[in-house]
């Protein structure tokens, strides 16, 4: 598919498009989804970035009916996969059985598609699994290919990956390592619902209530708008913004803050400077903006640099979390320009 002005159509129309479907999804998913409205944003913003989140929340929130509504109101398919420790690669990326053609004795190798080949897929409590499945799945994510017999079989598009972390159980679980969280562009915190939104859960849920979700747009204007959120222009005012904000989570970095130095046993890499410019694109997108600006970073960073930060043993002692990092190096990280004046 190419580009919006090959289609005739221009980027300014692309970003009213992306403005009207971002009112018309969030008031679709508000008739079964209560709250939630910052977790929500996050998801549309990694969709439309073209990047996959890691939700961490207790069970219970909406994590499930979050993503097949979602996938509704967006008439892409949906599927779930509940992470467990016995669970192979080949029950995510599919299987060769054996086809044997009756009455002969012709024999071949069929490929199964495993639940990976969908738009949507809902990876849950994928800290409780083997590495050998975490990998197979983070592989898919990251070249959106499978690999099996030898053959390459490229996934639907587009291709999004929510999984799910349960916090508060640690027995049995199998931590992602830092290179394989870093694969994740978004970690998206689900808090528990306010008091007056818990009455509206209670009241909505033990009814006879029948909702119907229209749909807002299809899989493939969904690839395509995505592709015009990366051709919204950034400025080097916003890119060198971005460019200090990471270089100072790293504690070797000469211009890292004490703090940082203190605190930090490793900082973010690369990708958290182009998961940072995308999600400020969509950002901008999601209100129908052309110009991108350092509040749209700022509004992303706790999302992209929360799991790629880890804190040392001296932070640890003190009860200092990379949140605290990330919100004071907000507070100090001039933007380029202030600081040259």
């Amino acid at each position: 598919m190419g580009s919006a002005k090959e289609h005739g159509r221009s980027l300014t129309d692309d970003l009213t498009r992306i403005a009207e479907a971002h009112r018309a999804i969030k008031r679709e998913l508000a008739k079964v989804i209560v709250g939630q409205e910052t977790v929500i944003e996050q998801v549309l913003i990694a969709l439309l970035s073209g990047g996959h989140c890691l939700l961490m929340g207790v069970p219970g929130l909406a994590k499930t009916l979050l993503v097949r509504c979602l996938g509704e109101v967006l008439d892409l398919d949906f599927n779930r996969v509940q992470f467990t420790p016995d669970l192979m690669p080949s029950d995510i990326t599919g299987t060769e059985i054996l086809d044997e053609e009756s009455g002969g004795n012709r024999r071949t190798l069929r490929f199964v598609r495993g639940p990976v080949f969908t738009h949507l897929l809902l990876a849950d409590e994928i800290n409780r699994t083997p590495p050998k499945t975490q990998a197979a799945l983070l592989e898919a994510m990251q070249e959106h290919l499978v690999t099996a017999g030898g053959k390459t079989i490229p996934l639907p598009e587009p291709f999004f990956v929510l999984a799910t972390q349960n916090p508060i159980e640690q027995e049995g679980t199998y931590p992602l390592p830092e290179a394989q969280l870093d694969r994740f562009m978004f970690l998206i915190r689900m808090d528990y619902p306010t008091r007056d939104e818990e009455m509206r859960v209670l009241r909505q849920t033990t009814a006879n209530r029948e909702v119907t979700l229209e749909r807002v747009m299809s899989g493939s204007e969904l690839t395509a708008l995505q592709r015009s959120v990366r051709e919204i222009p950034v400025s080097d005012h916003v890119l060198g913004y971005c460019v200090d904000l990471i270089r100072r989570t790293r504690p070797n970095e000469p211009s890292a803050p004490t703090f940082v130095k203190e605190n930090i046993a490793f900082g973010a890499g690369p990708r958290a400077g182009q998961c940072l410019v995308l999600a400020a694109k969509a950002t901008a997108a999601l209100e129908g903006r052309l110009n991108v600006c350092c509040a749209d970073v700022r509004k992303n960073a706790f999302a992209v640099l929360g799991h790629r930060m880890a804190c040392n043993f001296h932070a640890t002692g003190e009860g200092i979390d990379t949140a605290a990092i990330i919100d004071r190096l907000l507070r100090e990280v001039p933007e380029p320009n202030a600081a040259e004046g």
